[in-house]
């Protein structure tokens, strides 16, 4: 799709400076769609680094809370799902649609192991304070890890405790981290304080913007993705 360009000057390009991409990734943990498609960009950021190693790659992760009204201590997965389906048997067709889909990237969902449908509200929360204080590969990386813990390893991303762990195993650094942790536990808000979107309507995840020009909805493969980087870039 595109969208309204912005002057080159509004995004840090000028005469004779190297060209750059900024990569804005609307997300939630609960969509494995957005697991598959953060597979999908990096193999596609892989191949823009190859043809164009000219361009610098910058990646910004944006919160996009699928459903905000979940309770803090979520919700029974599998019987949400049986719910909003109507039936197991159609669980169990969208379920073989997505693992499918997920083992082509090197994923093996595994639905079975998760007990709580989460409010990721803190784990959201978690990569805005990781943006703060951390390079762009550790915020990266501690994405991938949420995304594991939960969709593979049945994790309970709403759970504090939990996300400090994994923040911790991110290398997030232990003090900075345990006082992120007790003003989570003191807020009954659990406002996400992640980059709000900017002049843009999202209509779900996930959704991936190229230089504030060209958008892609949607887990589409990498050729899809390549090909929205590259005119972005042309301008």
């Amino acid at each position: 799709m595109k969208m309204n360009s912005s002057p080159s000057t509004a995004l840090g390009i000028h005469e004779g400076a190297r060209p750059g991409l900024t990569i804005e990734v609307y997300f939630d943990f609960v969509c494995p769609w957005c697991l598959i498609g953060k597979r999908h960009l990096h193999t596609a950021m892989s191949r823009l680094a190859e043809m164009r190693p000219d361009v610098d790659l910058s990646v910004l992760w944006r919160s996009h809370q699928l459903r905000p009204d979940t309770p803090p201590g979520g919700l029974p997965y599998q019987a949400f799902y049986i719910a909003r389906l109507g039936r197991p048997e159609a669980v169990a067709a969208r379920r073989a649609q997505v693992r499918h889909a997920g083992t082509a990237v090197g994923i093996d969902f595994a639905f079975e192991r998760i007990k709580v449908l989460p409010n990721t509200a803190s784990a959201h929360e978690l990569v805005a304070y990781a943006t703060r204080h951390c390079n762009e590969t550790q915020v990266a990386g501690l994405v991938e890890r949420l995304f594991v813990a939960y969709f593979i390893e049945g994790e309970d991303i709403g759970d504090s405790t939990v996300l400090e762990r994994l923040g911790l195993e991110c290398e997030l650094g232990p003090h900075g981290l345990a006082e992120q942790f007790a003003e989570f536990r003191r807020s009954a808000s659990r406002t996400i304080s992640a980059p709000a979107p900017i002049d843009r309507h999202i209509d779900g995840v996930p959704c991936f913007v190229f230089n504030r020009s060209h958008s892609v909805s949607g887990a589409n493969p990498p050729d899809v993705l390549l090909d929205a980087m590259l005119r972005s870039i042309s301008g």
